[in-house]
């Protein structure tokens, strides 16, 4: 739910006061009582201003996103390091796993937008890298494995084939004299 910035000064003071304010309808007291704790922490910090709407998000550069980060990772809690910066927990959270499991590359931006219909337009062709002297003479044992690998295997298809071939051969012949046998009953 979005809420006024008069109805969050109301909250607060009240909250001073030592009384809550009304919970709005379809939310639950207890949560709406910890969005008003966290209200009134965000003004301590940031003053009465940080409880308006912002009228875009601001776009953190990687070198703040890795400042907060790295609060966190000294030991202070990641909601504290949140309100002080003036961001959702939710945010700082995300930052701190990606960075965690991609490194400062993490934290650089993201292309958004769908995706080119023709990624060829877009991107530049890469030139490989030039193969070092080890990777190059594990290329060719790859190579002569899978050569040896495609001869075993087309010997096992030919086995097989000469299995089927052979019991057919049988199938044919064992019908052959089944009906050979049913016929010369059959004239008797």
């Amino acid at each position: 739910m979005r809420y006024s910035y008069e109805f969050k000064r109301n909250a607060v003071d009240l909250y001073r006061q030592g009384k809550w304010p009304d919970t709005p309808e379809g939310i639950k007291p207890r949560k709406f009582h910890d969005t008003v704790r966290l209200w009134v922490r965000i003004e301590e910090t940031l003053g009465p201003e940080a409880l308006k709407h912002p009228s875009h998000n601001k776009d953190r550069s990687p070198e703040e996103k890795l400042e907060l980060i790295s609060r966190v990772l000294a030991g202070e809690s990641n909601k504290s390091v949140a309100v002080s910066a003036g961001i959702n927990d939710g945010t700082l959270y995300s930052w701190v796993r990606r960075y965690m499991m991609y490194g400062y590359e993490g934290l650089l931006p993201q292309k958004r937008g769908k995706h080119p219909k023709e990624p060829a337009m877009d991107r530049k062709k890469k030139e490989p890298l030039p193969l070092t002297e080890s990777e190059r003479e594990e290329l060719i044992r790859l190579r002569a494995e899978v050569a040896r690998i495609r001869a075993e295997n087309e010997v096992i298809k030919k086995e097989i084939a000469l299995r089927e071939e052979k019991w057919a051969a049988q199938l044919k012949a064992k019908k052959q004299r089944s009906s050979g046998n049913s016929e010369r009953k059959d004239m008797n």
